[in-house]
């Protein structure tokens, strides 16, 4: 968790801190081959320098940012979980539980659709 600890520190909320801390333990413990980093001043995985996955806080709501395509592909299970989400983000508000199952298959779709990318950003 050392990777994102100067990021936690920042969140006033300590509910919203723990919560953030939780999930990125969680995909960290589930992926451990992926690469914790900070960029764009969020938490954010990587697989072999390829964007997987990032999240961030909010006032209302801790967003999960995969990248477009997979928003698309995960459309309605996002809908069925009663998440609010944009063509950049999914949106869960800090009173409803986080859908790992969800997260775990957009992850897992993620590395497997950028095993041959040599870019942050598919193209």
């Amino acid at each position: 968790m050392n990777d994102f600890e100067g990021y936690l520190k920042k969140i006033d909320n300590p509910e919203h801190r723990e919560r953030m801390e939780e999930l990125l333990t969680w995909v960290m413990e589930k992926f451990p081959s992926l690469e914790p980093e900070i960029a764009w001043n969020q938490p954010m995985f990587t697989d072999h320098a390829t964007y997987i996955i990032g999240f961030s806080v909010a006032k209302h709501h801790l967003s999960v940012a995969p990248e477009r395509a997979g928003l698309d592909h995960f459309k309605t299970e996002i809908e069925q979980a009663g998440y609010d989400y944009t063509k950049e983000l999914v949106r869960m508000k800090w009173n409803t539980p986080i859908d790992f199952t969800l997260i775990e298959k957009m992850i897992e779709l993620y590395i497997l659709d950028k095993k041959d990318y040599s870019t942050l950003w598919r193209k």
